[in-house]
C-alpha cells in the first residue's frame, strides 16, 4: 500500500502570450462558446478526480509582493491553483495530462510540486 502524499498544482500563463492574443483575437461569439466548452470539461475534470483533490482552488487576482522595503504591486504568471492527493510526484502530473487549462482555455503550463512537512515538526 502506497502513501498518499500532498501536492499543489500551479496553473500559470500570460495576459501577453501568443495562446491569450489568439484567445482575444477570437470573435465573441467564438469565445464564449468556446469557454463554455472549458469550463463543462473543467468540471468533468473535477467530478472524475473528486476523490484526490484536497483543495479545488481557483482562479488567481492582482498579486503583491511584500519585501522588508515594503508592499508593491508585482505581476507574474500564476493564474490559478487546486491542491491534490497522490502516491508520488509523477502520479500528480498525470492528473493534469490533457487538463482543459492549457488544452482549451489559453493557459500556457500546469506546474506540480510537493507539499513538504515543516521542519521540525
Amino acid at each position: 500500500m502506497s502513501t498518499e502524499h500532498t501536492f499543489l498544482a500551479i496553473y500559470l500563463g500570460s495576459m501577453t502570450g501568443t495562446k491569450m492574443a489568439a484567445w482575444q483575437a477570437m470573435p465573441e461569439a467564438e469565445r464564449k462558446a468556446k469557454e463554455q466548452e472549458g469550463m463543462a470539461a473543467w468540471h468533468g475534470w473535477v467530478e472524475k478526480h473528486k476523490a484526490v483533490i484536497v483543495e479545488l482552488g481557483g482562479p488567481l487576482g492582482k498579486t503583491r509582493r511584500i519585501d522588508a522595503s515594503g508592499v508593491t504591486e508585482v505581476s507574474n504568471a500564476l493564474t490559478g491553483f487546486t491542491v491534490v492527493r497522490a502516491a508520488s510526484q509523477e502520479a500528480a502530473a498525470e492528473l493534469f495530462k490533457n487538463h482543459p487549462h492549457f488544452t482549451i482555455f489559453p493557459g500556457e503550463a500546469i506546474e506540480v510540486m510537493p507539499v513538504l512537512p515543516i521542519p521540525g515538526r
